[in-house]
């Protein structure tokens, strides 16, 4: 009798490890992008925001700001506003807007929900952080674009890296996915890069900026996309499972 009880367990051993090696080989990917996407930006978020509590100066902020500055022309004082612009009220809004009324009008429901939760949810985090750690303005010398709010994190790298890391999920799985991830990165780091050559933002709001932006994307993506990956219906991925 005990022998005969023991054989269904043995034989269900080989097919929980078979289910098992298949479940990870299909969410491999899901943990390689929690690392990377989530909790190495938020230890880099969480390093730099203590330092900004402590009121510490970060090592990194002064030479990196006095080096841009070096770089001043008029040229690059015109491209450089410019792009400050078009990272925020000139074109980054706007796109937000656009991108998720395209998805609504093609009836991607889920699609156009994570693309609106990503750039509300960014904006507010992005306020809220700023009102909790108060962090001043750059003062190494007048700029010629002066803001007068909290510096830390930046919300103009947040919100283009919010952009760009959100086109390229959306993208990846497309044959769009390597042009679309070249030209939204680049457009990041120049709006990000005009704020420190401007002086109003440190290198460490900066790079706080894009890891709270990857925190906060990709955990989204995560969470909204745990069944399925963007772009494809329901009944696409049951057959894929079956």
């Amino acid at each position: 009798m005990s022998e005969r009880s023991d054989k269904p367990a043995v034989l269900a051993a080989p097919e929980a490890a078979a289910g098992f090696r298949h479940w990870m080989g299909r969410n491999a990917w899901r943990f390689v992008l929690l690392f990377v996407g989530v909790l190495l930006p938020l230890a880099g978020f969480v390093a730099l925001a203590d330092e900004v509590h402590e009121l510490e100066s970060i090592y990194f902020d002064a030479p990196l700001l006095w080096k841009m500055h070096g770089l001043h022309s008029p040229g690059l004082d015109q491209f450089f506003v410019l792009l400050s612009k078009l990272g925020y009220e000139w074109f980054l809004i706007p796109a937000d807007v656009l991108i998720v009324a395209l998805l609504a009008w093609r009836k991607r429901w889920r699609e156009a929900s994570f693309v609106a939760i990503c750039f509300a949810g960014s904006a507010l985090l992005n306020l809220g952080s700023k009102r909790f750690f108060q962090r001043d303005r750059p003062s190494l010398w007048e700029s010629i674009a002066p803001e007068s709010t909290f510096s830390f994190p930046s919300g103009h790298a947040m919100g283009s890296m919010t952009l760009a890391v959100t086109l390229v999920l959306l993208a990846w799985n497309t044959r769009w996915r390597w042009p679309v991830a070249f030209s939204a990165v680049t457009f990041a780091v120049l709006v990000s890069l005009s704020r420190v050559y401007l002086g109003v933002h440190y290198p460490s709001d900066i790079l706080a900026g894009w890891c709270a932006a990857l925190v906060w994307v990709v955990g989204c993506f995560l969470v909204m996309f745990r069944r399925r990956h963007p772009w494809r219906h329901a009944a696409e991925t049951n057959t894929a499972v079956n």
